[in-house]
């Protein structure tokens, strides 16, 4: 049996050592400290026993008192000893958190080890619960954790698989995905949707004349300045090499063109800053525009072609121009 702390609460000396004398036969020697009163009680570090033994008239406070001082310091199990016309009493303060009460009549020592060995076992079964809850609940909150953390890695490595590393826009599977979704929406509520196809000029050139490095920075910028430029509802991606291509939801030809013009000329003179040469030698773009409204496309992928013929058309032009349907409009 392993050394339990035993503290006593009982105003009557004798009382008191006859109670500490019973209890340390059972459970051992320097088991038990005796206390007078309450206030000698409130003196100790009471969470520090595993039991607390009182009578239930002290000096200075009643039972309810007695139990209410102990709850507010720890959950140490408290077992009353009352007289036998108090029990009723006692009954009311096991209701306010007394755990058991000892009657004293008749030979009620002899009972109060088993009474307080009962105590403790229930008290080791609620600890131990206590603490299997508490590990449970830990471990829930881990997996909780390690859900929200996996939820996070997944969402990432979405992101990573839909996302060109090196403009971070959205790379081509992506696209269309996302083109499929919205031309079956913008058919379904009978609205608009317009898909723009810009290529960098002379991009090749570029490349052989500055290096791999700066052709990959002109990249970067288009991206950069197409994000800029573009609504949140509107989806950019890179297409391939010097490709990118837009779609904008609810938006006309002429919306489109509006958008490309700015994306146009802030590309322009952006990249004349990052090739540090005359603002007029800037790089330029040709930009094509295909809609719903406009062309009719029966498909997806038809809308992305009528795109994609306005850019070739606008590319046989003479470049750095925007090319709507049949419509084109040269570089200001």
């Amino acid at each position: 049996m392993s050394t339990q702390r035993l503290l006593i609460i009982e105003d009557d000396a004798d009382q008191r050592e006859l109670i500490r004398e019973t209890l340390e036969d059972y459970f051992g020697r320097g088991t038990c400290h005796g206390v007078g009163s309450l206030q000698a009680a409130l003196a100790m570090d009471l969470g520090s026993f595993d039991l607390i033994l009182s009578d239930y008239n002290l000096p200075d406070s009643s039972s309810m008192q007695l139990i209410e001082e102990i709850r507010l310091r720890c959950q140490t199990p408290v077992i009353l000893v009352t007289g036998e016309n108090a029990c009723h009493m006692a009954a009311e303060a096991i209701r306010k958190g007394a755990t058991d009460y000892i009657v004293k009549m008749g030979d009620y020592l002899f009972t109060i080890p088993l009474v307080v060995e009962k105590n403790l076992a229930v008290a080791k079964i609620k600890r131990e619960n206590e603490e299997l809850r508490m590990e449970i609940e830990l471990a829930l909150a881990q997996v909780r954790e390690k859900n929200v953390q996996l939820e996070q890695s997944l969402k990432k490595v979405e992101e990573m698989a839909a996302t060109d590393a090196l403009t971070g826009l959205y790379n081509r599977r992506h696209f269309g995905k996302a083109l499929e979704q919205s031309f079956a929406e913008a058919q379904r509520y009978d609205k608009d949707l317009t898909c723009i196809m810009i290529d960098l000029d002379a991009y090749k050139k570029l490349n052989d004349t500055y290096g791999h490095q700066v052709g990959d920075q002109l990249l970067t910028l288009a991206g950069r300045v197409i994000t800029a430029n573009k609504r949140a509802m509107d989806i950019a991606a890179r297409y391939g090499g010097d490709e990118f291509v837009l779609l904008l939801p609810h938006a006309t030809g002429d919306e489109a063109s509006a958008v490309s013009q700015r994306i146009r000329e802030e590309f322009f003179r952006s990249s004349a800053a990052l090739l540090k040469c005359e603002p007029s030698k800037g790089v330029s773009m040709s930009i094509g525009i295909g809609s719903l409204k406009a062309n009719h496309p029966v498909h997806a992928d038809q809308l992305l072609a009528f795109a994609d013929a306005a850019l070739y058309a606008a590319k046989d032009a003479g470049r750095n121009r925007i090319s709507v349907s049949d419509k084109s409009r040269t570089a200001a």
